[in-house]
């Protein structure tokens, strides 16, 4: 997510520009036209995270994309897994898996700041506290140069400290019974410091940064892999060369530096033998999907699903991304969604409600689709949406109708 993006006109389509840079990162492109919600066929049911057999796991784990070692101490074994078949995600046993959830934040930014690993606990009570909300999944946010322990980074809250604190808290969270996708959130190119978002992932450390994080967890089937959080190439416009950008990289308008690709990062995750799930998303802050079959990278694994983020401004001015009303859904998500597993990787309103973004979680609810909410955080919705008054799980006003939303579902 993005915050501090200030609104601007470029050839003539509104698009968003980076403002002062903050570390929660908050914002939205053009607004959508309002249209009548679409009819929606019969519910599919949530599938219980937990109950499918361990798989196989393999042993020494080795970077062959990188100068990064991948944590090489053994976790437990894996509870969950999770795989594409089709248009759905599935677990062992062939049964659907939708990944319902929250957005943790605070490992983007805490390390590169100087003050940790983690914004808020990460014990095992905190864990408790999420699977409290019926959660299946949590999507963590990463920072490339704190995971690969560049730029000056702490040594006591990057590198090998770092990775470390990752991984544990990955496996405290799927020995939870919940699924883990895993972010490049927050990157930079050369010398340049992490501090925050940029329009694509950078060549200079993005391709490591994966091949390092790949081999890391390529033994943990329940964890999945988001190759780039909010990608906005070309002024953040919905064109050829924005999608073109996202998946090929080099020299991208609106991007001072070589981007990596998706098609890069996924041949990096790839390289390190992970067959985890992937998901991509598009261009304008991850916001539209209306080319992603034109422009998905290439897996020999045959296991990529599609991200897109949607959020809601107030009841005043709900509009706030390009994907945000039942018109969009019904041209661009639903017909990506008959052939390919779709998950709302953000998802959240600024009025500290819920009420605008039901329709939009049901609308997925009878479709099977997965969405995470953002995020995990106490606050007060100024600056972005928060769920929790308190790190305990109270929730806010917008945490309390997505935690109730959750309860109906599990029930």
């Amino acid at each position: 997510m993005a915050v501090g993006l200030v609104a601007a006109a470029a050839l003539g389509v509104l698009g968003w520009r980076l403002g002062p840079a903050t570390r929660h990162e908050a914002a939205r492109p053009a607004a959508a036209t309002r249209a009548t919600p679409v009819s929606s066929p019969t519910r599919l049911p949530v599938t219980p995270p937990g109950a499918s057999p361990p798989a196989p796991a393999r042993t020494g784990p080795a970077v062959t994309r990188g100068s990064t070692p991948p944590v090489t101490s053994p976790g437990p074994a894996p509870a969950l897994s999770v795989r594409v078949s089709g248009n759905q995600l599935v677990d062992g046993t062939g049964r659907p898996v939708r990944l319902l959830g929250v957005n943790r934040t605070g490992t983007q930014y805490a390390c590169v700041e100087g003050t940790g690993v983690f914004d808020g606990p990460s014990d095992a009570a905190s864990v408790a506290a999420m699977a409290a909300w019926h959660l299946t999944a949590v999507r963590v946010s990463l920072n490339e140069h704190c995971w690969l322990g560049i730029n000056g980074i702490d040594a006591r809250f990057g590198g090998a400290a770092y990775r470390t604190a990752i991984t544990e808290y990955v496996d405290r969270l799927t020995a939870a019974g919940l699924y883990v996708v895993l972010d490049l959130h927050w990157n930079a190119p050369g010398t340049e410091r992490a501090k925050d978002q940029q329009p694509m992932a950078d060549r200079d450390h993005a391709p490591a940064f994966w091949a390092s994080v790949a081999a890391t967890f390529r033994d943990r089937p329940a964890v999945l892999f988001d190759l780039y959080n909010e990608p906005y190439p070309d002024d953040n416009q919905d064109t050829t060369a924005a999608w073109t950008c996202v998946r090929d990289g080099g020299a991208c308008p609106g991007v001072p530096f070589t981007a990596a690709g998706s098609q890069e990062l996924l041949s990096a995750v790839r390289g390190a033998g992970a067959r985890n799930v992937v998901l991509v998303g598009g261009p304008q802050y991850a916001g539209t999907l209306d080319r992603w079959a034109e422009f998905a990278p290439v897996d020999p694994a045959g296991q990529l699903a599609a991200s897109v983020h949607v959020y809601y401004g107030t009841p005043a001015k709900p509009e706030w991304a390009p994907c945000d009303q039942p018109a969009c859904w019904a041209r661009d998500i639903a017909p990506l969604a008959a052939t390919t597993p779709v998950v709302v990787g953000e998802v959240g309103e600024h009025d500290c409600d819920s009420a605008l973004m039901m329709p939009l979680l049901r609308w997925a609810d009878d479709r099977g689709l997965s969405y995470l909410a953002w995020s995990w955080l106490p606050g007060d919705c100024a600056a972005e949406p928060a769920l929790l008054r308190d790190w305990d799980g109270t929730p806010s006003g917008e945490g309390a109708g997505y935690r109730a939303h959750l309860l109906d579902l599990s029930r």
